[in-house]
């Protein structure tokens, strides 16, 4: 059985934390969308960083929601994209980030509250 679409996207969201992504959003939009559901919209700092964040979302979902991503893009082109039954990630360095500004194409989404912090070392 398939996770519901907000319990993809918030996973993913907490994914993106544990590798230190920045100014992570996760965007609603079931009522301005017939595509997708939810965005989760993040920025790494380098390719390497982008790299380290998409395999920590990638396993982060595959081990505890048995999910697994459908995938465009790849670290050198600064902008990677994750398919989640509806829930899309964007993994964007922060020129590209700024270029495509989702956030302002999409500005009639609601934003879901998300606490951007790393899980907690043990």
């Amino acid at each position: 059985m398939i996770p519901d679409p907000e319990t993809i996207a918030l996973a993913a969201a907490h994914a993106a934390s544990d590798k230190k992504a920045e100014d992570i959003r996760i965007l609603d939009l079931r009522k301005v969308s017939s595509f997708a559901d939810y965005f989760v919209i993040c920025t790494g700092t380098s390719d390497p960083h982008l790299k380290a964040i998409g395999s920590e979302i990638r396993e982060k979902l595959r081990d505890n929601l048995g999910l697994t991503a459908h995938s465009d893009g790849f670290p050198a082109s600064q902008w990677v994209v994750l398919d989640y039954h509806g829930v899309i990630i964007h993994i964007f360095q922060p020129d590209k980030r700024e270029f495509y500004d989702l956030e302002s194409l999409w500005r009639d989404a609601p934003v879901v509250p998300f606490e951007d912090k790393p899980a907690a070392k043990s």
